[in-house]
């Protein structure tokens, strides 16, 4: 009688991975404030674990909201640069197509508004609250105008530099 060795599955340790390091972010916050709450400066309501357009309730703690903390800051999320050579035209039209995309997200999500919009040396830029509304513009404009998107995304995707050229 032969007796063979029983089988037992082989699980090798790989000592290559990565270790995943804490990314610090000064506002996104570990713990959700205390319920209801409403912001101050813009009347966002914190409500049912996420921050919504509406009527504050009379007992509702005031908490600044983080977009209106980053505008506060001057601190943006996400950076939209539309260069080349346009037009006043064009520079209105891209003006409506960012405003539009604003307000759309912005009416779901009141955390993802548009900070500032500047004209630098022939060159729009747009700073935004949100990596999520920096991103949508990049792409409402590529869509739109079929230029050129360059997206370059920041550690851990908390700031977002997107570059459109037309």
């Amino acid at each position: 009688m032969s007796r063979k060795a029983k089988a037992t599955p082989f699980h090798p340790v790989r000592h290559d991975r990565l270790i995943q390091e804490h990314q610090h972010d000064p506002y996104s916050v570990r713990a959700k404030p205390a319920e209801p709450a409403a912001c101050p400066d813009c009347g966002a309501v914190f409500h049912d674990g996420r921050w919504r357009w509406g009527a504050a309730p009379p007992q509702a703690h005031p908490r600044l909201c983080p977009a209106c903390r980053r505008i506060r800051d001057h601190y943006p999320a996400g950076v939209v640069l539309i260069g080349g050579d346009f037009s006043a035209a064009d520079k209105d039209e891209y003006l409506r197509l960012i405003e539009h995309e604003a307000r759309a997200e912005a009416a779901e999500h009141p955390i993802e508004r548009v900070m500032q919009v500047e004209d630098e040396d022939g060159s729009l830029v747009v700073t935004t609250t949100s990596v999520h509304l920096a991103r949508r513009i990049g792409d409402a404009l590529q869509h739109a105008h079929r230029g050129r998107l360059d997206v370059h995304y920041g550690e851990a995707e908390r700031f977002v530099r997107i570059h459109y050229w037309h």
